[in-house]
């Protein structure tokens, strides 16, 4: 969709779609609070808990897919995200108290008991329980762990693409507030980035580092596409180890036959992009149309993204026998 041609109602419904995953949802029967499935109404913790306790929460973002056809759900890559989980505890100095085979198993359950018959979002979130202030050391302590999930809608074959620009917000650096730990702290950055890129107009902000170059989306991984190779940054820019971009990478390479580059990316070099896309759990795929202005093609989601886009739709499904090892069956 070109949005600058757009109706307005066009507009609106393009935002819905984009926003469904986000959306408020019933809340689902039960979720697990370290170590117990728990009704959703008595999962309490005490108000004198809030705000320190944050300050070191570390979380992971986790999609499950329904495939309708054969009635079957699947979460995608589920292991590699309970991996990052204990990398992101491990640099906050957490001690889990589960094993990822333990978490994984206890999702497993939670989502069964829920009965999802659709597209969810899941969400462990690992705490220092008793509300130690930040600036205190820790000590390797266990820390607690909360798991929900919710239905959210995907909009892969949306046929949409989103508008950029870069932001005069820098990006926090690993000597700072390290970026390859997945932390709700961290996620302030990408606040103050997402503010002012919807008060610009744009559906999101683009983040530079220090020395200028650029990491990434408000909450996503960008690629561009320049000569029929596709380039993104690479991890000591600033950006998390993303899991959805590394299976782009080997999505491109070796189902599309796109090269990929993981280089540094100057701001000027977007705007000469034959073709540029986000990605992340949150995101999906998604075509950029124009960013800061400047358009790409006609504006509409280009050939390369519209066949990467088909492409992880079909394997995240189960539309594919291919790449198996990245579905957990849920039922």
């Amino acid at each position: 969709m070109n949005k600058e041609n757009a109706t307005e109602e066009e507009q609106m419904a393009d935002g819905k779609a984009r926003d469904a995953w986000a959306a408020p949802q019933e809340n689902p029967k039960y979720l697990w609070m370290s170590g117990e499935q728990v009704d959703w109404d008595k999962a309490t913790v005490h108000a004198s808990r809030l705000g320190w306790s944050a300050i070191s929460m570390v979380f992971e973002g986790i999609r499950g897919y329904w495939n309708a056809e054969h009635e079957k759900l699947y979460i995608f890559h589920l292991d590699a995200h309970l991996k990052r989980l204990m990398q992101s505890m491990r640099v906050m100095r957490m001690r889990s108290p589960w094993t990822t085979q333990e978490l994984s198993q206890h999702i497993l359950e939670l989502v069964k008991a829920n009965e999802f018959r659709g597209d969810i979002y899941i969400q462990p979130t690992a705490y220092f329980g008793e509300g130690t202030p930040g600036y205190l050391a820790v000590q390797e302590r266990p820390g607690e762990i909360i798991i929900h999930n919710r239905a959210a809608s995907s909009t892969l074959g949306s046929g949409n693409a989103v508008t950029c620009g870069v932001s005069s917000w820098n990006r926090i650096s690993d000597n700072v507030m390290p970026p390859r730990v997945k932390a709700i702290a961290n996620y302030q950055n990408s606040r103050y980035v997402a503010d002012e890129s919807s008060r610009h107009g744009y559906d999101f902000g683009i983040i530079l580092n220090q020395q200028g170059k650029v990491t990434e989306i408000s909450y996503a991984c960008i690629f561009i596409v320049r000569d029929s190779v596709a380039i993104t940054p690479p991890a000591s820019a600033g950006t998390l180890e993303s899991i959805t971009s590394e299976v782009v990478i080997e999505l491109l390479e070796k189902e599309l036959g796109v090269p990929v580059q993981q280089r540094d990316i100057d701001r000027t070099e977007l705007y000469i992009a034959d073709e540029a896309f986000i990605c992340g759990t949150g995101a999906e795929v998604q075509a950029i149309s124009s960013i800061d202005g400047y358009q790409f093609g006609d504006g509409n989601v280009g050939p390369l993204v519209s066949k990467l886009e088909q492409l992880f739709h079909d394997v995240v499904r189960g539309k594919t026998s291919g790449h198996a090892e990245w579905r957990t069956e849920v039922y």
